[in-house]
């Protein structure tokens, strides 16, 4: 509330259309004409690494059968989802389970900033779709050498980690299977351009991703009530 209103990463803004070409938001009007008549039961909203993830074999093999969605745009920081998500993404749909990956892309912010937006998000998430379950991933290290963005990103998820743990609609996952190696560098074999996955990374990350999924849908309805 007012704290998200000093807070750059917690207000949300649809994103500056710098191209000219206006495609953030024909796809978030494809996103919302799309999810009417739809019955998902998982949707995923996010940056480049939700969206890249529907091109992969991955999702059909592992995704596609929860009947899943993919909101995933290119670019997204914590700002743009929430924006999205506020402005009809959700509003014909009923997943059980949103998997929220943002916050790499929030430059400009400090952590405390970011870990704001992530958990205006999922405020957002709750007020919208109360019986549904949250699953926050943890932002993946990035760049080939130690940096500082990936020192922003590993508090970012200690933050959250600490928020989401007290909520029972929320639960925080960390999908890094280990891509900084003993040396302090990423592999382009995982990470291509030492940020966006290739199809092993994916491989990597997702099947965990898909046990926890697996287990939140199959969890009695018990806490679901709002």
């Amino acid at each position: 509330m007012s704290s998200d209103d000093s807070n750059p990463a917690a207000t949300p803004t649809p994103c500056q259309d710098i191209q000219g070409d206006g495609r953030w938001m024909c796809m978030h009007n494809r996103f919302v004409s799309d999810s009417k008549g739809k019955e998902p039961d998982v949707l995923f909203v996010g940056d480049s690494l939700v969206q890249l993830l529907h091109e992969f074999e991955v999702w059909r093999k592992l995704f596609s059968p929860l009947h899943a969605l993919n909101f995933g745009i290119g670019g997204d920081a914590t700002q743009h989802v929430l924006w999205r998500l506020g402005n009809g993404e959700l509003d014909h749909i009923s997943p059980k389970v949103v998997v929220l990956w943002v916050g790499t892309n929030n430059h400009g912010h400090h952590p405390h900033q970011i870990c704001g937006g992530i958990m205006a998000i999922v405020n957002l998430i709750n007020q919208k779709l109360p019986h549904a379950h949250t699953l926050v991933l943890g932002l993946l290290p990035r760049g080939k050498n130690p940096n500082p963005l990936r020192d922003r990103n590993a508090e970012v998820n200690q933050l959250v980690q600490s928020e989401v743990v007290a909520l029972p609609h929320a639960s925080f996952l960390n999908v890094d299977p280990g891509f900084v190696h003993s040396d302090g560098t990423i592999w382009h074999q995982d990470l291509y351009d030492y940020l966006h996955l290739t199809p092993q990374a994916y491989q990597k990350v997702c099947e965990p991703l898909h046990d926890r999924i697996k287990a939140l849908l199959d969890r009695p309805a018990e806490n679901q009530v709002s």
